[in-house]
């Protein structure tokens, strides 16, 4: 298995732990603006973890592909990135 995917598979797992680990913290609080904020606190833990496994993924294949694709691929994940921090 490359380097590169397991990189981007333990991220992943450890991510989903968070998340379903912040679930069970926001049923046991059972308050809506508790939830709230463990809510808030994982809103900085989701782009992270896309901007990591992306990178990962894409120094992974770098040398298999065209700097016209990687071209395209960064200019995609631009337009993701402002879409997701626009206010």
């Amino acid at each position: 298995m490359s380097k590169f995917l397991l990189g981007m598979v333990l991220l992943r797992m450890i991510s989903g732990t968070l998340e379903i680990t912040a679930a069970l913290i926001m049923y046991r609080l059972n308050s809506v603006e508790k939830a709230l904020i463990v809510n808030s606190m994982l809103a900085a833990v989701g782009p992270f973890v896309l901007i990591t496994t992306t990178a990962l993924g894409l120094i992974g294949i770098a040398d298999r592909m065209s700097y016209s694709k990687l071209l395209w691929i960064a200019a995609g994940l631009t337009c993701l990135f402002i879409g997701i921090f626009k206010r």
